[in-house]
């Protein structure tokens, strides 16, 4: 096991929130590959605690998890004033017209559904924080 990286450590941080662990370590491995600092949380008050702590470049939600779900949880981070500019991607098996609507509605930035492409996930990851580095003045 890898010696946890010193808080100097200065790779953009994403916080990745989902109840399958199979999921996140797929995602984790595909985004540590690329450079970036994974978060990983199990659940919803596990992953708005962890936005909290962190205040990440980016987080992905998935949405039928214990304690809240994505969508709580991108409203909440939407709703901070210290975080209402991170970009969310919620990722999810819900592949509804409404689910998706409820999705941009709470503030997610996109709506991604599994089963998904790692490199699709890393590719709008990248797209989004280039995007906020734009708009961030």
């Amino acid at each position: 096991m890898a010696a946890p990286r010193p808080e100097s450590d200065k790779r953009p941080i994403i916080v990745v929130a989902d109840d399958d662990v199979d999921i996140l370590n797929v995602i984790k491995l595909k985004l540590e590959a690329n450079g970036f600092r994974v978060i990983t949380a199990r659940n919803g008050q596990e992953a708005i605690t962890a936005v909290q702590k962190h205040q990440p470049a980016f987080v992905i939600l998935d949405v039928m998890m214990p304690r809240l779900n994505g969508f709580q949880v991108a409203r909440m981070i939407k709703f901070d004033k210290r975080l209402r500019l991170t970009p969310v991607l919620i990722l999810t098996v819900r592949q509804q017209a409404t689910d998706r609507h409820l999705g941009l509605q709470v503030g997610a930035d996109e709506y991604l559904a599994k089963p998904f492409d790692p490199q699709q996930l890393l590719d709008r990851v990248t797209y989004w924080l280039k995007r906020k580095a734009e708009l961030t003045p």
